[in-house]
């Protein structure tokens, strides 16, 4: 045997058959393996056969050279996996040598694979019924993890800590086929806020007589969100930035202003939104409340012809509309009326690339436009502007910036508690059946059955998901009619329904009284959610009048995208979003856009375009574009030419512009250039 055998370090043996394997650690690292044979003697057990063995082979060694061996080791370890027959005859072949032998607790794959690694009850993890080593675990998980598909670093990491956490290898592996045990699905826990405010009577209210019967018949009190914006001006015509949690009553904020003002004919009220479908939604929800005192409309685009079918009104005491709806108008020189109130809900929007910069212009477009008619008309006194948010990350910086007073309610009144399932889109259908049926067969303190929102990323996939639900549901998307989704809102209200399953492009118009909120997919569209649009969602569970806590699932498919273009697999973005902070809401100009403002702000206020630039939320190098619009021929000194009426009428960047105009030129079909415009976006 080597010199090298013969240095002290700790002697493990282990049962292997009918042998024992010998292995020799010193320093952390193994300096000797082999197997040892023992034989039955008067004197006891002897060892009979000792060899090293390696990676060249088996290499005979005397047996007296393993009591060598023995006597040379600073310590002498027998693995407690090793039967009770085969560690009698150890330690009685060590005593008749006169050397101890300690029984431990060792990792049984680390034995077989002729390593040492001690286990203790803290750091050992079960594994079919046996104790393995931390190490080991980790390494099982990552195949169990290549056999399922691949995890990134942010799931993988996820899982291991949950293993480490529990130390049980199988529970974590069954938790990638859907296991819903809590202990193990729960991320975290959103704690209950709670922000005292005096709550305002609403017989305290001066509104005009009609919405003054309407308000006190509806609600005692106003909430605290909507006493607090009461109090500091709502009534005085003091813009405002509200800033509150979804569910906490932040839309009737904009509405008390509006509508009152609206009927005490001071100015019709503009309620815009980014989507259509929430367009549609708003108004047919106004129409319903205020139609029978107040004529509502809806603007959504450049047509005057409505998505309903309806004909726009622009002399409407009410216009819904999209942002783009809006601003097509004010592009397009159309009269918008006397304004008495603009409420912008989702502010937040200004964050967003295209959306962000077109929503900055048009709120400077607008706060011209009624400037201008407030100094040429007599009597009339210019709007009041209210933005809505419940996901702004720098709130003072943005009520600054805006110009307004910033009214920021923190509450959250339940505690909410987000879990994470790994599962295939198969699987997710059996899973929020079983989450469905378990939150509404539980009632809460106040009476109530649990209710779930499902969110997912089409029509298809809500009309998917209701019909495998084995308890009551319903889909609930913009594609349904006026008539369809209200049934489908009174029913959830008479807890009727244990489901609804939604698009995520509803998620801030869907108001349903739910515990429990799905998430069957992270995306919206085409495209990831933001932290902004994630916090707003898995804030609609849980409410204090109804439920004792929310609960939020997101159920991940590792690996997964739901189109070409999108960065990044769902596990990733899962584990994003659950860390994310709160993102701040600023805009950022590339020439692009800042060029495309510029000639929006030129079409619709001239000369005065710069002053239009200068107050809007990003950084707009208004000389630079203003070169740029002269260079391109969109602009002639501060007019715009016919070709820059067209770009900024139709909403193109200068890049769509060219490309357009390049079709043009060789004669492409209409249908060529869409594709070719179609291509262009997807490379972006």
């Amino acid at each position: 045997m080597s010199q090298q055998v013969v240095r002290v370090g700790t002697l493990f043996l282990h049962e292997a058959g009918d042998d024992f394997l010998v292995v020799v650690v010193r320093d952390g690292s193994r300096v000797f393996r082999g197997k040892l044979e023992l034989k039955e003697t008067d004197a006891g057990p002897r060892p009979r056969r000792f060899l090293q063995t390696g990676d060249s082979g088996e290499e005979p060694l005397r047996p007296e050279e393993f009591v060598e061996l023995a006597r040379s080791a600073t310590r002498i370890r027998i693995s407690q996996q090793t039967s009770e027959g085969g560690r009698t005859r150890l330690q009685e072949m060590l005593e008749g040598y006169q050397q101890e032998a300690l029984v431990v607790r060792t990792c049984r794959y680390c034995a077989n694979a002729s390593r040492y690694s001690p286990i203790t009850e803290e750091t050992a993890i079960t594994a079919d019924r046996d104790h393995i080593c931390q190490d080991c675990a980790v390494e099982e998980l990552e195949r169990e993890l290549a056999y399922k598909g691949q995890f990134t670093g942010a799931a993988q990491d996820r899982l291991e800590e949950l293993l480490l956490d529990v130390g049980d290898l199988d529970r974590i592996v069954d938790l990638l086929s859907g296991n819903l045990d809590p202990d193990l699905t729960q991320f975290d826990t959103i704690s209950a806020t709670n922000d005292e405010v005096d709550p305002f009577p609403t017989t305290d209210l001066d509104l005009h007589p009609w919405l003054q019967s309407d308000i006190e018949g509806r609600f005692e009190n106003l909430l605290p969100v909507q006493s607090l914006a009461v109090e500091n001006g709502l009534f005085d015509g003091d813009d405002q930035l509200v800033v509150s949690a979804t569910a906490t009553g932040k839309t009737l904020v904009g509405e008390l202003a509006g509508v009152d003002r609206a009927l005490k004919g001071e100015g019709k009220m503009l309620f815009l939104v980014p989507l259509v479908a929430l367009a549609n939604q708003k108004h047919e929800d106004f129409k319903a409340r205020y139609g029978d005192e107040l004529d509502v409309t809806l603007r959504v685009g450049g047509s005057r012809v409505t998505g309903s079918g309806a004909k726009f009104d622009p002399n409407a005491d009410i216009i819904v509309g999209t942002y783009e709806g809006i601003d097509h108008g004010l592009r397009t020189g159309k009269d918008m009326g006397d304004i008495g109130t603009v409420v912008i809900d989702e502010i937040h929007s200004l964050k967003e690339g295209e959306r962000g910069h077109r929503l900055d212009g048009m709120i400077s477009r607008l706060k011209h436009f009624c400037e201008q008619r407030e100094k040429s008309r007599s009597g009339y006194g210019g709007a009041q502007y209210i933005y809505l948010s419940a996901t702004v990350g720098n709130p003072k910086w943005l009520s600054k910036r805006l110009r307004a007073t910033l009214i920021e309610f923190e509450e959250r009144p339940v505690p909410i508690e987000r879990h994470v399932t790994f599962a295939d889109g198969r699987e997710k259908l059996r899973i929020e059946n079983r989450l469905v049926k378990r939150e509404f067969d539980t009632k809460s303190s106040k009476g109530y059955r649990g209710q779930t929102i499902i969110f997912t990323n089409s029509r298809r996939r809500c009309h998917e998901i209701s019909r495998k639900l084995e308890y009551d549901s319903a889909p609930y998307h913009a594609g349904l009619d006026y008539g369809k989704r209200k049934q489908v809102e009174r029913r959830f209200g008479n807890q009727d329904l244990s489901a609804v399953v939604t698009t995520a492009a509803l998620a801030a118009g869907v108001d349903f009284p739910a515990s429990q909120v799905i998430f069957d997919t992270l995306a919206m569209g085409i495209e990831w959610l933001s932290v902004q649009e994630f916090s707003q969602m898995l804030g609609r569970a849980g409410r204090p009048d109804y439920h004792d806590k929310g609960t939020v699932y997101l159920l991940i498919e590792p690996d997964c995208s739901y189109h070409g273009s999108m960065e990044a697999t769902e596990d990733e973005i899962a584990f994003k979003l659950l860390k994310g902070e709160m993102e701040d809401v600023s805009t950022i100009y590339d020439e692009a856009a800042a060029a495309e403002e510029t000639l929006a702000n030129v079409v619709v206020a001239g000369k005065l375009a710069k002053r239009l630039n200068d107050r809007m939320l990003g950084d707009i190098p208004t000389k630079h574009a203003i070169g740029k619009l002269l260079e391109w021929g969109f602009i002639d000194g501060f007019e715009p030419t016919p070709l820059g009426r067209a770009v900024t009428s139709h909403f193109l960047s200068p890049d769509d512009a060219f490309r357009i105009l390049e079709g043009i030129r060789n004669d492409s079909t209409p249908y060529e250039l869409l594709a070719e415009l179609e291509l262009a976006d997807q490379e972006l």
